[in-house]
């Protein structure tokens, strides 16, 4: 275990005090709007803000990073992050608040992408799960601790304020001064939607849809416990047990879902989730028993994006994996940014259960495609396929395909790629291609459908 973490130990301690601080922050920020009287629409803005800079980052800051290098990037990140941090309580008026969100998404954006590609560049083939399962990890518990922060002080002080700038300074001690060399610059690719769409349909539409859910989740989950009938510390709470029950259920479901067909498992969650939702929503509860529903709801709607992803990765090929990975975040952000606003606006005229109301349609519209995408391609015959490891349904992630040297020949076009009905496209080292881009839900060679060995 040292010498496997050994290499990464010190980022990941730069991860935990980083996000902390956002745990806190994220807590922080629409429990002070609503007592600053901001209304419940101005609120879900206030979400939407930080993933419409999260979105932009994604497109933007690879470039910085390869011009700087990950750990001047992390440094000036950092610093972007403490300075809107700070200036939060000296300009507390919603459209300020609504730029300030924004760059900070775009500073986070940047922030978990140089992470993410650090932690996959000193891991191997043999150790890059459990690297990834002690990132997951450290990310749960720092966002737990974070949230339960909130507690300390009085939400109307400065003092939490400081304390998060405080938490975001220190995560770039670690990383600045660690003994750990940088990677080398990550390399930028193609996000190419409708090809993905037409490679992983469920996958799409599922990463959209769980923006949806998760982003309001996070931005108006405590507005919701205030509404309750929570106090401050009541409501960070309620947001702790969703997050830690997310965490646990995280490995028996990803277990589940190697051995079983991936989409099947993502319809099970939708239908708890579903009712679990609609239970928050609909009933009254006090603290406890707000907080045991909401660890079922969590249990059932946290996974859902890493089993979407993991059926994305199933259906592309190991060396379209950062396609892929970012043509996912992208969807992620997307609907991040629409679900808060939608949401509030059904706490605006349902009351605060308005918020998990609009969880429960998003999750029954998914529902419906993701079953009838199931039906549709138990009637598709399929062709003998064989099995390529690609994906981690756990932790949701995948690893780093490794380089192939410049004479490598890269795969045939798109038209020439390979088809149920035809031989594979010529190829002499890597996997094979792209699917066919007419067939429906048509995989890349794996096993059998929804399952990857080795995921």
């Amino acid at each position: 275990m040292a010498q496997t973490l050994g290499p990464v130990a010190a980022l990941l301690l730069g991860v935990f005090f980083l996000v902390t601080g956002s745990g806190l922050q994220n807590t922080l920020l629409p429990l002070r709007g609503a007592f600053e009287g901001f209304s419940a629409i101005n609120l879900g803005i206030l979400g939407s803000s930080y993933y419409l800079g999260f979105v932009v980052g994604c497109l933007a800051v690879p470039h910085l990073v390869r011009r700087t290098g990950h750990i001047r990037a992390f440094a000036a990140l950092t610093s972007g992050v403490v300075a809107m941090m700070m200036a939060h309580p000296l300009f507390i008026e919603p459209i300020t608040w609504f730029v300030l969100r924004a760059i900070t998404g775009f500073c986070f954006a940047g922030l978990y992408l140089v992470i993410e590609s650090w932690l996959n560049d000193r891991a191997t083939n043999q150790t890059r799960g459990f690297v990834m399962s002690a990132y997951v990890i450290v990310d749960y518990a720092a966002l737990t601790a974070g949230q339960m922060m909130i507690t300390v002080y009085p939400v109307r002080s400065f003092d939490l304020f400081a304390i998060a700038a405080i938490l975001f300074s220190l995560a770039t001690l670690p990383v600045a001064i660690g003994s750990s060399t940088q990677p080398a610059p990550i390399e930028t690719a193609r996000i190419r939607l409708p090809r993905l769409f037409r490679a992983a349909p469920v996958a799409m539409v599922g990463c959209f849809a769980i923006g949806l859910t998760n982003g309001s989740l996070w931005s108006l989950g405590p507005i919701f416990g205030i509404g309750s009938g929570l106090t401050a510390d009541g409501a960070a709470t309620f947001m702790s047990a969703v997050v830690v029950a997310g965490a646990l259920a995280q490995w028996p479901i990803g277990f589940l879902s190697d051995r079983i067909d991936r989409r099947r498992i993502l319809a099970a969650l939708l239908v708890g989730a579903l009712l679990a939702g609609l239970a928050l929503g609909a009933l009254p509860f006090d603290l406890l028993g707000l907080s045991l529903l909401g660890m079922v709801y969590g249990a059932l709607s946290l996974p859902a994006y890493s089993l979407a992803a993991a059926h994305a990765y199933d259906r592309t090929a190991p060396s379209e994996a950062v396609e892929t990975a970012a043509g996912l975040l992208l969807l992620y952000g997307i609907g991040s940014v629409v679900g808060p606003a939608l949401a509030s606006l059904g706490m605006q005229h349902y009351g605060p259960g308005g918020l998990f109301f609009f969880t429960a349609a998003a999750y029954a519209l998914l529902l419906l495609f993701v079953l009838w995408r199931i039906f549709l391609r138990e009637r598709t015959p399929q062709g003998e396929i064989t099995s390529e490891p690609i994906a981690s349904a756990a932790t949701g992630t995948v690893p780093r395909p490794e380089k192939e040297p410049r004479d490598t020949p890269r795969p045939a076009p798109s038209r020439l790629r390979w088809r149920r009905a035809a031989s594979p496209a010529p190829s002499s080292t890597g996997p094979a291609a792209a699917p066919d881009d007419t067939a429906p839900d048509a995989p890349f060679p794996t096993e059998q459908d929804g399952r990857s060995d080795g995921a």
